[in-house]
C-alpha cells in the first residue's frame, strides 16, 4: 500500500472538510492522486447525503437578507437534524449564501418542482408544444420539445434546481448535498419568501 504522507492528508482536507481517517483511506485507494481522491470523496459524501434523505431535520436557522437599496428582502429557513450543525460556521454561511441567492435577479418563485402548482406546469407545456408547432417541428419530437422547455422553466423558476448565484456550476440542491456531506447530516431549505417593492408575493 502506497506512503500517505502527513501533508497530503492536511492538503485534502482542506480541500474537502473531510475527516482525517477518511482522507488517509480515499489517498490510499487513489494511490494518492488528490483530485481523485476529491472526486471519491464527493460521491462517497453525496451516497450518504441520499441515505439521510429521509432523516427529520427540524433544528437550523431562520435567516434574512435586505437588498443595499432597500427595495428587495428575504426570509428564510434552513434546516439540519441537530441545533450543534446548525451553529457551525459552515451552516451559517450556507444560510445567507441561499439567502443571498434569493434576493439576487434569479428570484426563484417556488422552492421544489413538486410545489409548482400543476396549471402552471400545464400551461407552459402548451406553449411549450404550441411554439414546437408553430415553428414547424413534426409531431414524433413535441413531447421531447416540451419536456426540454418544461425543464428549463424549473430551471429558471425552482429555487433547489437554479445554478447557484456565486458558482454557477452547482445547483442549490448541490450546495446543501455538498453541505451535508461535510457536517453528516441532512441539511434542508424548508420555506422562504422574497419581497420585492411594489411586487405581490402571490403567484
Amino acid at each position: 500500500m502506497i506512503a500517505i504522507s502527513a501533508d497530503q492528508v492536511k492538503t485534502l482536507r482542506e480541500r474537502t472538510g473531510a475527516g482525517m481517517m477518511d482522507c488517509k483511506r480515499a489517498l490510499q485507494e487513489t494511490d494518492g492522486d488528490v483530485e481523485k481522491a476529491i472526486e471519491l470523496l464527493r460521491e462517497r459524501g453525496l451516497a450518504s447525503v441520499a441515505k439521510r434523505a429521509g432523516r427529520t431535520a427540524d433544528q437550523g436557522l431562520i435567516d434574512s437578507y435586505i437588498h443595499f437599496n432597500n427595495t428587495v428582502g428575504v426570509l428564510v429557513e434552513v434546516n439540519s437534524e441537530t441545533d450543534f450543525v446548525a451553529n457551525t460556521d459552515e451552516f451559517r454561511q450556507l444560510v445567507k449564501d441561499i439567502a443571498l441567492h434569493i434576493a439576487s435577479p434569479a428570484a426563484p418563485r417556488w422552492l421544489a418542482r413538486d410545489d409548482v402548482p400543476t396549471d402552471v406546469v400545464q400551461q407552459q407545456e402548451h406553449y411549450a408544444r404550441a411554439q414546437a408547432k408553430e415553428a414547424g417541428k413534426p409531431e414524433n419530437v413535441l413531447d421531447r420539445i416540451a419536456e426540454g422547455k418544461l425543464n428549463a422553466f424549473f430551471q429558471s423558476s425552482v429555487l433547489l434546481e437554479q445554478p447557484f448565484v456565486k458558482d454557477d456550476s452547482k445547483t442549490i440542491q448541490q450546495l446543501l448535498d455538498e453541505v451535508a456531506a461535510k457536517v453528516g447530516e441532512k441539511v434542508a431549505v424548508r420555506r422562504f419568501v422574497r419581497y420585492k417593492l411594489g411586487e405581490s408575493t402571490e403567484d
